[in-house]
């Protein structure tokens, strides 16, 4: 899974997302890809569970990139816990995605096998996403 080496601080707050992404707003790498439409956190685990669900259904061929990132920590506490004592652990980490955001995108497949690939990939995420392509000049 996905998770930064070291970080400069070991917790971070919550926040709040908003407006709309700047950057990775349009395909860089691939023909096809996936576009977020709201805001929302990625877990490690989402992300991972989307990239299997991709590439199982591409049958390992083409090409897929990743352009998200959990680098966000989040603490939880343990269960049966009284309130106070300072805030948790980190137990995951998490990536602020917003809207317009491309999440993956892929290459060297069929315009179908994309379509099919990135819907079963985007059933696994949180947030409401497009597939979007390329316009070929």
């Amino acid at each position: 899974m996905l998770q930064p080496m070291r970080t400069k601080f070991r917790k971070a707050h919550k926040g709040r997302i908003h407006g709309v992404a700047s950057s990775a707003v349009n395909l860089a790498f691939g023909q096809y890809g996936l576009k977020a439409l709201e805001p929302e956190r990625i877990t490690a685990r989402q992300i991972e569970a989307a990239r299997r669900a991709l590439t199982r259904h591409m049958k390992r061929s083409g090409r897929v990139w990743i352009r998200v990132y959990p680098d966000v920590p989040v603490s939880k506490k343990p269960l049966e816990v009284r309130m106070g004592s300072g805030k948790g652990t980190p137990e995951l980490w998490v990536c602020r995605v917003k809207p317009g955001r491309i999440i993956f995108e892929v290459d060297g497949v069929s315009v179908e096998v994309a379509k099919e690939s990135l819907a079963l990939a985007a059933a696994k995420l949180p947030v409401k996403t497009r597939f979007i392509e390329r316009i070929s000049e």
